[in-house]
């Protein structure tokens, strides 16, 4: 079937197997000039790429072994040594005028697009890119910042520490990429890092002959088009997927380009190809890969629009009033751990004698009892603050893996009318699915993919196994001189947060900066009404006021500062120190709850001690979190203090919460899989 996407329809982003990238190489030989329009359109790449399919039994445990082993290999010793000699090689660039390294640029510019990854050449390209870097941003990069371009060059995972700066280190893979010819796109965590990245490094790639664009989500069809074409694309790796389905939805039932310049051929007339807005996949820079490769994957991605047999209003609103007749434990249970609803076969039989007055889709069993989990599901296991909050009479989803705010997503099947009903607000119109992909397996649909991240090697089996990325572990450019205090305990949450007051009233009478990490909107602002009750001066960055994130990050570290924040916490903004700040000890991390992943508590640890400053940082966490209660097996929550200590109960609860991330992004995967080979909807043509 054909979709279309009417102008100014509302899409909804949020698994469809991917398209298949285009050959053009099986292009038949037609008119040279359609030939050529074809390659504006879409660059040709060795052969199709195909999401390959995750192993199972005996393959898959063996793949787990092999993840094991492929990570043991000492990298980061070859890789120091490497960047060594390539600064080496840049430092003898510095003798040579500016006419001449021009002149250099361009011929290692067409050397490296014909090279077959020879080690040699690659090793002088990113000397060159060095000095390129030198000689027009006034930055010539550090030898592990050189180290880890080496590895994504190489498709790793570089973990590379917080601060060590990885907005100069993606230029080196970016600028070799894109002298390749096919593009690249370096993906951020939003739209802001995406400008700001490109905006400040653009001076690099033009010097080095390329050309560099972001793309963001209020730009144009035209715009996004004009931006994909350019060398090097920065982006979120959302709109660079739904641009990928938007391109797939314009195909229609033209699966590739070959059959749309046949088509175009045939009927003399522009086919759809010609309102594609990308040019392929060829090449992928990731930038916070932990966050985008594994936090973010939990949930496909999904565009949709209206659907026209869509329920009516009221029945969202019915289904909230039939939802509050019914008792917890006796008519639905709560599964916390799985975030799931189910009811009772008592539950659906008293749904029936609530409903047997009321007509239409209420006489249908199954109709009824899956709005009635939906209402249920809303009222119990998604929350104002936390999963979402309400802006302008709407809701707005809120990223739980990063705080920020995604105005441009739904929940699906009705759970997002479930909500609005809750909360009493104007509820928007049921959606359709018209296409769908699974962040996992649009990843693999790259031939050439790396990333780097200060927080990776927890997931680095994971990385290996979805991915097929090693995981490299890169040193700091100056010995790191934090310090990480014990981990406080408290009784309830009501100690722990009086704990965290109490900590940020001592530590702020020396002057010291202070960031405090918190979980969810609605902590974030109960610590803050805590915090004024004890008149301390704070800053408060979550959801809400997101647009100030980089402005309120930036000051984070300024004496006597500070800052309270939810998991976004300047992801990709430095929080630079003043020497005066650095004498009282620098900046001072409390991190007040736990999260359900370790990678995301080292990453908030990571805002201190930076490029060798002095810094602190410490954990607070309750007995009756939410954390344990989901995660921790039901004995432990309730005689916690009786057989392991707090801080072990909690690393088991993590453990447990990331075993079920994982399982579900598996599932996710394993959803494209089945629909790939059942519908068909992903096949490759030959």
């Amino acid at each position: 079937m054909s979709h279309v996407i009417r102008q100014g329809e509302d899409l909804t982003i949020k698994t469809d197997p991917g398209l298949p990238q285009f050959n053009t190489d099986a292009m038949p030989r037609v008119s040279s000039m359609i030939a050529w329009e074809a390659c504006k359109r879409w660059q040709p790449l060795k052969g199709d790429r195909e999401a390959k399919k995750l192993l199972k039994g005996l393959d898959a445990f063996w793949d787990s072994g092999t993840a094991r082993v492929v990570n043991i290999y000492p990298r980061t010793r070859v890789l120091m040594k490497r960047a060594k000699k390539i600064m080496h090689i840049s430092d003898g660039f510095q003798k040579l005028s500016e006419e001449e390294f021009k002149e250099k640029i361009e011929e290692y510019r067409e050397i490296y697009r014909r090279s077959k990854d020879n080690d040699e050449v690659q090793m002088t390209a990113l000397a060159i890119v060095r000095e390129a870097s030198r000689r027009s941003v006034g930055m010539a990069h550090y030898q592990n910042q050189i180290a880890c371009a080496l590895a994504i060059t190489r498709h790793c995972l570089a973990e590379m520490a917080t601060g060590e700066g990885k907005t100069l280190t993606a230029t080196m893979p970016a600028v070799l990429e894109g002298w390749r010819g096919k593009g690249v796109h370096v993906m951020t965590s939003n739209d802001y890092l995406a400008h700001r990245d490109s905006e400040d490094m653009r001076p690099v790639y033009e010097y080095c002959g390329l050309t560099v664009a972001s793309v963001t989500n209020e730009m144009a069809p035209t715009d996004r088009r004009n931006a994909y074409y350019c060398d090097v694309t920065y982006a979120t790796h959302q709109n660079v997927a739904a641009d990928f389905l938007r391109d797939k939805l314009q195909l229609g039932t033209i699966r590739s380009l070959t059959k749309a310049i046949l088509e175009r051929v045939r009927t003399g007339q522009k086919s759809s190809s010609g309102k594609l807005v990308m040019r392929g996949l060829a090449a992928a820079v990731i930038d916070e890969a932990d966050s985008i490769l594994v936090d973010e994957s939990v949930t496909p991605l999904i565009i949709s629009g209206d659907n026209p047999s869509g329920q009516e209003e009221d029945a969202f609103h019915e289904a909230r009033e039939l939802a509050l007749k019914l008792v917890e434990n006796v008519d639905y249970k709560i599964n916390a751990k799985f975030k799931e609803v189910e009811l009772t076969k008592q539950g659906k039989n008293h749904l029936e004698v609530l409903t047997e007055d009321m007509g239409g889709m209420w006489q249908s069993g199954r109709m009824r009892n899956e709005w009635v989990t939906q209402a249920l599901t809303a009222a119990h296991m998604f929350h104002k603050g936390e999963q979402y909050i309400i802006d302008d009479d709407k809701i707005v989803i809120v990223d739980e893996s990063t705080g920020r705010l995604m105005p441009d997503r739904t929940w699906r099947a009705g759970l997002h009318q479930a909500v609005e009903a809750k909360e009493k607000v104007t509820i928007t119109s049921a959606k359709e699915t018209l296409a769908r992909i699974s962040f996992q397996r649009f990843f693999r649909l790259y031939p050439r993919i790396g990333g780097m991240t200060g927080t990776g090697w927890e997931a680095r089996n994971e990385m290996w196994q979805m991915y097929r990325l090693p995981t490299v572990r890169i040193p700091t450019n100056k010995p790191c001189i934090r310090k990480l205090l014990p981990e406080k305990i408290f009784a309830n949450d009501e100690l722990r947060w009086k704990g965290v007051v109490d900590q940020v009233a001592e530590v702020n009478k020396s002057g010291r900066p202070i960031l405090i990490g918190t979980r969810s909107v609605e902590t974030s602002l109960k610590l803050s009404e805590l915090l004024k009750e004890r008149g301390i001066e704070h800053k408060v960055l979550n959801a809400v006021n997101h647009a100030e994130e980089a402005d309120i990050v930036a000051e984070a570290g300024k004496r006597g500062r500070v800052t309270v924040a939810t998991n976004m916490a300047g992801r990709g903004t430095d929080i630079k120190l003043k020497d005066e700040v650095r004498e009282l000890g620098g900046l001072h991390v409390v991190s007040g709850e736990r999260n359900e992943t370790g990678r995301v508590d080292r990453q908030l640890f990571g805002r201190a001690g930076r490029q060798g400053d002095p810094g602190s940082a410490i954990s607070f966490a309750a007995m009756d979190d939410d954390l344990v209660i989901r995660y921790g097996p039901s004995k432990i929550a309730r005689y916690l203090g009786k057989f392991m200590s707090g801080s072990r109960a909690f690393d088991k609860a993590q453990a447990n919460a990331e075993k079920q991330a994982y399982r579900q992004r598996k599932s996710v995967l394993k959803q494209d899989d089945w629909l790939a080979k059942n519908l068909g909807f992903a096949g490759r043509e030959h």
